[in-house]
């Protein structure tokens, strides 16, 4: 009798073990990566400057400076193919952000790179990438202006002598907890450009870290929950959807997954196709008519106002002990 119950008993334990096997691999406590960074020695750190981070993310992603460099993320700049026009950012004037010439210390806070001082400044090496930037997940990441692109990794008062003090950052604790790019983290710099949350472009601020449906359908995090890149979508850190190359008419069918294709997958019709409303009649608008004519109805509707003008004819005034000063209008 014994015998037979050990036997039951140990059939009894292996009929156990495939359950034990699945609790640990229970699909809500696992991660959406291939990888735990957390667990990579390397990125145990310390680290002393973000260059020394994206060393040992070289190590594993040998290729991503490289590619990071061909981008116009990267260079701020953009050719156009018919005319040799040099546009971007390093290169134009527009009425929020000025020019970067002569800015380059402050500007660079939201440029994906370290190091960039002014416009002798040579920081191309492949640790002057910035991987955290894109891939921070942790929400903790910032890169003050002021300090050429580069994060304060230790309490620091700026302007020196003002008493204000820039607290360090753990750059180890981020390192250890990157990922996928999310809106928050294209957010970041295009959510705040021209100064401000929401000041430079009306349809992007920080309302869309977590849409709703009404403010965003795509977007919605109890919908769709897409980030920026499910749109546009990158192909070896290349981001499609230039604002210096837009595609102003996508006559091209819905994309079909596997397939390559070269057009725009940033454009509407790249998901909806050609004909996307039930109604013949109302197919027949896209023809002439953009996507964003009806499905766009107005900027700003998250609750955070944009700038629609900004007068640089009264840059420079001074209140009558000179001081700066601001007049708010009613």
């Amino acid at each position: 009798m014994r015998i037979k119950d050990f036997w039951l008993a140990a059939m009894f334990s292996v009929l156990l073990l495939p359950a034990v096997h699945a609790a640990d691999d229970d699909p809500a406590k696992l991660l959406k990566s291939t990888a735990d960074h957390s667990k990579f020695e390397t990125l145990a750190g310390p680290f002393d400057s973000g260059p020394a981070v994206t060393k040992v993310c070289l190590s594993c992603h040998t290729e991503a400076s490289k590619q990071i460099h061909q981008t116009q993320h990267w260079k701020w700049e953009y050719k156009n193919p018919q005319t040799g026009q040099m546009l971007g950012k390093k290169h134009i004037v527009n009425n929020f952000c000025t020019s970067v010439k002569s800015n380059e210390g402050g500007c660079s806070s939201c440029h994906i790179g370290y190091g960039w001082k002014d416009v002798q400044t040579e920081f191309n090496a492949e640790e002057n990438v910035d991987c955290l930037a894109c891939h921070d997940n942790t929400g903790k990441y910032k890169k003050p202006a002021g300090f050429a692109g580069n994060p304060v990794v230790k309490d620091t008062e700026f302007p020196p002598g003002s008493g204000k003090i820039i607290r360090g950052i753990d750059l180890a604790a981020i390192a250890q907890k990157v990922g996928k790019t999310q809106r928050t983290t294209c957010g970041a710099c295009h959510f705040y450009g021209g100064g401000g949350d929401g000041v430079k472009h009306g349809d992007l601020d920080s309302s869309l870290d977590a849409p709703d449906k009404a403010l965003d359908v795509h977007m919605d995090v109890d919908g769709n929950n897409f980030t920026c890149s499910t749109c546009h979508k990158t192909d070896g850190h290349q981001v499609p959807g230039s604002r210096y190359s837009p595609t102003a008419l996508d006559k091209e069918p819905a994309h079909l997954r596997g397939k390559v294709d070269t057009s725009n997958p940033a454009t509407c019709q790249s998901c909806h196709g050609q004909a996307p409303h039930p109604v013949a009649r109302l197919n027949e608008h896209t023809a002439k008519i953009a996507c964003q004519t009806c499905h766009i109805p107005a900027f700003a509707r998250g609750g955070q106002p944009t700038k629609m003008w900004w007068d640089w004819s009264t840059a420079g005034k001074m209140d009558k002990d000179g001081k700066p000063f601001s007049i708010k209008n009613e």
